[in-house]
């Protein structure tokens, strides 16, 4: 289950990316705009003031999203993105922060560019810092005696979840995509309060471990696992916390 709340808290730092991926998105008139993975709706609006003749389409597959989103006036839809398959008239295809929790989701790009029309343009983010201590330090903790059974069956996102941006490239050139732009950024975003990147990654990366866990569990969980992001991300005399994060964005037209 997703929490909006939880998920907007740092709502500046998830927009900046999406601001940076669409102004790589050079479609003039498109007929339909698709914001697959839409979350709780506070970007989704971005794409109807860019293409304001354009139908905008927004879906996600957490039902706590999507209510979230239409609260904000956004006509979502629950939809898995693993099965959504775009139209004859879908021209821009957004996907932001959403694929690294799709598994094969290569294929699902290749399925996409090769079902699109020409012309069309896809434009994808998705987070690349599994490899950072926010998430080894959670893979760690999960996988000892303390807790290993209590999460026997939860599978935690490492490095292998998304693609290395050349990898990104070959898939979409070879899928058939006419022009490829692929860059990776690393945000070093400065973060205040107590346990900021814990509170963070409560949001994300935490999501499986919280919904296997109860209340006591998760706050133990919390507990042991907040002096060890404190010492990987340790606080400034002026308060604040460096929380490098790196970020790949892909961007096709067909």
């Amino acid at each position: 289950m997703w929490d909006p709340t939880s998920y907007l808290r740092f709502t500046d730092h998830r927009e900046r990316p999406f601001a940076e991926l669409l102004a790589r998105v050079g479609a003039v008139s498109p007929r339909r705009v698709v914001d697959l993975g839409c979350g709780p709706g506070t970007l989704t609006p971005r794409l109807a003031e860019r293409w304001p003749d354009a139908v905008v389409e927004a879906i996600d597959s957490s039902p706590e999203m999507v209510a979230a989103a239409r609260d904000r006036g956004v006509d979502a839809q629950v939809v898995d993105v693993a099965d959504w398959r775009p139209s004859a008239d879908v021209d821009v295809v957004v996907s932001n922060a959403v694929l690294q929790w799709v598994d094969g989701h290569d294929e699902l790009l290749r399925g996409w560019v090769a079902a699109l029309g020409e012309g069309a343009w896809l434009a994808v983010q998705v987070p690349s810092n599994f490899h950072r201590p926010s998430h080894a330090l959670v893979r760690e903790l999960a996988a000892s005696s303390r807790w290993a059974d209590a999460l026997a069956g939860v599978r935690l996102r490492g490095p292998d979840a998304v693609l290395t941006p050349e990898g990104y490239a070959d898939l979409l050139a070879d899928a058939g995509a006419r022009i490829v732009d692929v860059w990776q950024t690393t945000y070093v975003q400065p973060m205040t309060g107590e346990d900021p990147v814990l509170e963070w990654i409560s949001g994300t990366a935490l999501r499986p471990i919280r919904q296997a866990l109860d209340d006591d569990a998760w706050a133990a969980f919390r507990g042991e696992l907040a002096p060890l992001l404190r010492d990987a991300y340790p606080s400034r005399g002026d308060g604040i916390t460096w929380f490098p994060f790196d970020r790949t964005f892909a961007v096709a037209r067909v």
